[in-house]
């Protein structure tokens, strides 16, 4: 039975949960006895920072071998290293945070000073030494964790990105609590939707035009990519973030798994202070404007409430030797779905058709439906971070982390346009375990080592087991991401792909690096294995009949005679209607893949002022196309398709040269030239083609995802060529301004070619993005901080509809002609032109306002047909880039004001305003289907006319006689971004010590 089938396959996902946490005490004991056995193998990669600098005399002379000590403020991390022959020195795999410099030469006075050091970058220092017996002290960057908007430039590297740092996450505004909210402010992202509905609350970020799934995160430098979905895989609460640095071009060779950027995220560490934090953050309906499309006066204010409880602490078990630190974040949120009159219209005249007994067979029915006016979406989330910090020794540092993130969401799925039985109760269990070590042989080797493990079990229990589901066009808006049907068993499934309602993932992740630094160069070199042995899950399978009407109920309320019901398909069906019923099947996957990453880099200094970054990286996957261990050969889809002939097989080319130039004219370092090349790979994410894997169970061609189903044979890995180009200017401490062009060429990305008797995924998309990036940040007298950013850019790929670069959702119009003339164009993430504006202003009476405004132009839309292909207007077939949305504009705000007492203790109460001016921003969230406009056309092929009545009495003289704003996507994924909230308010105060 299907239910006893998903609690069997619950009760392996917590058997695997609780082998996975035997398994890591065991290897975490090893490497502990390890370590006091006197191993030296060490973790510390792109999630850490360096120093590089010049020690001179007054006179500008180089101080050869001045011994530079360089200690964390805040604990016994210590590192030395000696000037060479030019007066240089650099260390490299520092912790980010505030250190304490001691530099002494022979003949001179002894220098004392502070510096900031950087996650991801590397921060330059100039050290002029004076003659004995004179000391002195310098001051570098002392004033706190700093900010985006005092970022120092970087001389040495290619890489473009962007550092937000702890500061930044506790004053600019939030809208969802999420660390990605935030990473917006970086040149060359955009806001999206989150893709995943299995990843609720883990907002995603768009980099290069693509949906953000082709993006790789590390924290702590462990992998924390979804290898089903795609994107980020664990959500962290923004108190455990230290900073992170968001790679949006020419990411270094240690970077992989990547076709656009990578983020790297460092969680905080305790101290030789005790120090922590509680806030509280409340929200409610009374403080919210009403969106207007769903939900307008007079019905019932939709329901809203949402509060966060958020505590940290941290501090000295031993001190200077074993530090502690620990986050916590629970979310108690009510969020609702409002219906809007048009979709009460509809689901008051399906009541009606129940009462009158029309959707009863006698076999399967029902005689009444309850409309209510809105949802209730339940959300209750659990964040907890716990980390571990021990000195060994001088050369030996160790920590271990351990993060959870567990959530229940109650009539998830549900949207504007469905009834409650379409959505599923959705419990989401995250854990993960980083243990590293960072060994230092001398002042030019440094080792890391790190081993990670972390599983995800989630099981999705639908609301309604009917036996059947009603679909009809007016629920096919652009948000009906989650299903079809308007109400009855949801399946989960789209004609684009499938979501599952049980998912387990198992991974384990080596990773070794090595790097040395000398006179002119800075080489490293590591190797990075992640091993899962459990990657699977199940789509739903129970069997359903699904039919589909060409009209909405209020159509059939009127005429109930042209209404049919049927809950096994029992002839005649008629016309306007299909009825397809689908037998139990078997709707589980499972697969065990292992990913291999090798490379070398080296930082070339060829003079003071240039520096090439060249390297060379490889990765690899086994095991990618075995499911429930079958090769492809055992899909019965196989023989006698007509189109394929042969199987995948996993990608073993994937070498990836990488080439960066830094330049820095005259003396001042004031200025930066940068350019770079590179190709990046990575495979698709697993849930492109389910069906595939899910077909070779048992045989068995019937499957719940669909047609029968195969992979091309000539599957390659997709990648991505980089070129990029760029200024940096500061034209004072307080003023920097960089420009940056980027050109991205995508290779061999997923489409989905659907022929008559199967579907076929390949791997033969091409796609492009261009851009121009300018970046300002700027001080003013202490009173203001600001960061601008402006990005002209397009991208474009081949599609029926608006697709997505290197996703899972791209398909053709016509199989056997997919490079036709007009599919290519532009992404869904095809913004033009994009404006940042954030910062804060010191005001008088120690008052801080600190604000986010975001303006963009507008997104494109599809319009479609039932069929799926473009709509087509008095004989004229849309473009993909024919129609646009709503250009997005929303200026967020913060006030504060912090209370200090007792020295170290601060109060400060808050509050934050969301879309302060209440503008209107449905994106491009309108109704995609012309078959679903709330005002009829005369021909679904070919629309001439609109039919407010039955003479269809208006002429289509303009295809935007056809855009329809569409309801808003409310919490189906989480909190909307491109599809902006209205008018919202919070309130909240946070403890500090």
């Amino acid at each position: 039975m299907p239910s006893a089938r998903l609690t069997f396959q619950s009760g392996v996902g917590l058997l695997f949960m609780s082998r996975l946490v035997r398994q890591v005490y065991t290897i975490v004991c090893l490497f502990l006895l390890l370590s006091c056995a006197g191993a030296f193998v060490a973790p510390a990669q792109e999630f850490h920072g360096a120093l590089r600098g010049v020690v001179q005399d007054a006179t500008g002379g180089r101080v050869p071998a001045a011994q530079i000590v360089v200690r964390a403020v805040e604990s016994s991390f210590q590192r030395e290293v000696s000037s060479d022959s030019r007066g240089e020195f650099r260390m490299d795999e520092l912790p980010p945070g505030a250190y304490h410099i001691k530099v002494q030469a022979s003949g001179f006075a002894e220098t004392n000073s502070n510096v900031r050091v950087i996650v991801s970058s590397v921060q330059e220092i100039t050290i002029t030494l004076k003659p004995q017996p004179v000391q002195q002290s310098i001051t570098l960057q002392t004033d706190g964790p700093g900010s985006i908007t005092t970022q120092p430039i970087d001389t040495s590297s290619a890489v473009h990105q962007t550092i937000i740092t702890s500061r930044d996450l506790e004053t600019i505004p939030l809208a969802a609590r999420s660390f990605a909210n935030i990473a917006y402010l970086a040149p060359g992202t955009e806001p999206l939707e989150p893709s995943d509905p299995t990843k609720a609350r883990i907002t995603a970020v768009s980099t290069g035009g693509s949906s953000g799934l082709n993006n790789d995160l590390s924290v702590d430098g462990a992998d924390n990519t979804d290898d089903w979905i795609g994107g980020f895989l664990q959500n962290f609460s923004p108190e455990a973030i230290q900073e992170f640095a968001i790679r949006t071009a020419q990411e270094d060779a240690d970077t992989g798994r990547t076709t656009a950027a990578s983020v790297v995220l460092s969680t905080k560490a305790g101290t030789n202070f005790w120090h922590g934090s509680g806030a509280f953050y409340g929200r409610a309906a009374g403080l919210n404007a009403r969106f207007p499309i769903d939900n307008p006066a007079p019905d019932p204010k939709q329901p809203f409430s949402r509060q966060n409880y958020v505590g940290t602490l941290g501090g000295p078990l031993v001190r200077s030797k074993l530090w502690f630190f620990s986050s916590f974040e629970y979310v108690h949120e009510n969020a609702s779905i409002a219906y809007s009159p048009a979709s009460q219209t509809e689901f008051n005249a399906l009541a009606q058709l129940a009462a009158a007994g029309k959707i009863n067979d006698g076999i399967r029915g029902v005689n009444s439906i309850d409309v209510p006016s809105s949802v209730l979406v339940p959300f209750r989330d659990y964040l907890a971070d716990a980390r571990l910090d021990w000195q060994q020794s001088d050369q030996s540092h160790w920590f271990l982390r351990a993060s959870a993130d567990t959530y229940i969401t109650h009539d998830a799925m549900v949207q504007q346009a469905a009834l409650p039985s379409t959505g599923a109760a959705s419990h989401n269990n995250y854990l993960s375990l980083v243990l590293g070590e960072q060994y230092t042989f001398n002042q030019y080797w440094v080792s890391s080592f790190l081993f990670n493990a972390s599983g995800l079990h989630l099981t999705a229990v639908r609301n309604s087991n009917l036996g059947f589901a009603l679909d009809f066009p007016f629920t096919s808006t652009r948000s009906t991401i989650s299903g079809l049907e308007t109400f009855g068993d949801n399946q989960f499934v789209t004609p684009i792909t499938a979501f599952p309602v049980l998912r387990n993932q198992e991974k384990y992740q080596f990773r070794y690096d090595v790097s040395h630094a000398n006179r002119t160069h800075t080489s490293r070199f590591g190797i990075n294995l992640i091993h899962e042995p459990v990657l699977s899950g199940a789509l739903a399978a129970t069997s359903e009949t699904v039919l589909v009407y060409s009209n909405d109920p209020s159509f059939y309320a009127a005429n109930p005679s042209q209404f049919y019901f049927s809950s096994t398909c029992a002839p005649p069906v008629p016309a306007g209607v299909t009825c397809t019923a689908t037998p139990a099947g078997d709707g589980s996957f499972s697969q065990n893949v292992q990913r291999l990453g090798i490379y070398a880099q080296d930082s070339w200094s060829i003079t003071s002022h240039l520096t090439v970054n060249y390297g060379l990286r490889y990765d690899t996957t086994f095991g990618l196309f075995t499911a429930s261990g079958h090769s492809q050969s055992a899909n019965p889809a196989l023989a006698g398709n007509g189109i394929v002939s042969g199987i995948p097989h996993d990608y073993h080319k994937a070498f990836a040269p990488r080439l960066g130039v830094a330049y820095a004219p005259g003396s001042s370092g004031n200025t930066v030239l940068r350019a770079g090349v590179g190709l990046f790979f990575n495979d698709l994410a697993q849930n492109g083609w389910v069906q595939a894997f899910n077909a070779v169970n048992n045989f068995n061609i019937r499957n719940a995802a669909g047609p029968p189903s195969l992979i091309d044979p000539n599957y390659h890995t997709p990648y991505a060529l980089h070129a990029t180009a760029g200024v940096q200017h500061a034209f004072s401490a307080d003023w920097v301004l960089s420009a940056d062009y980027t050109l991205e060429t995508g290779m061999h990305g997923y489409r989905r070619y659907d022929f008559p008797n199967v579907s076929v995924f390949r791997t033969d998309n091409r796609s492009s993005y261009k851009a121009l990036a300018v970046h300002l940040q700027g001080n003013v007298s202490h009173r203001l901080n600001l960061v601008a950013n402006y990005t002209l850019a397009t991208a474009k790929t081949w599609g029926c509809q608006i697709g997505e670069l290197f996703d899972y959702v791209n398909g053709v119009c016509d199989p056997f002609n997919a490079f036709a003339p007009g599919d290519y164009g532009p992404s869904g993430e095809d913004v033009r032109h994009r404006f940042v504006l954030a910062g804060t202003v010191h005001a008088p009476a120690g008052f801080d306002v600190t604000f986010l405004s975001q303006a963009e132009t507008a997104r494109p839309i599809t319009l479609t047909t039932p069929a799926g292909n473009r709509a087509v207007t008095d004989g004229v077939k849309s473009t993909l880039d024919q129609f646009r949305g709503t250009p997005y504009i929303q200026t967020d705000l913060r006030a504060s004001r912090p209370i200090k007492f007792h020295e170290r203790w601060s109060l400060t109460p808050f509050i934050e305003f969301f879309n302060l001016f209440n503008r209107s921003n449905p994106g491009n969230n309108y109704v995609g289907n012309i078959s679903a406009l709330p005002v009829p056309v005369n021909n679904l092929a070919n629309v001439t006319a609109l039919c407010p009545t039955p003479a269809c009495s208006v002429p289509v003289t303009s295809g935007k006689q056809l855009l329809v704003p569409a309801g808003a996507l409310g919490d189906f994924f989480g909190p909307g971004t491109t599809v902006g909230i209205p008018f919202a308010a919070q309130l909240g105060v946070k403890l500090t010590f």
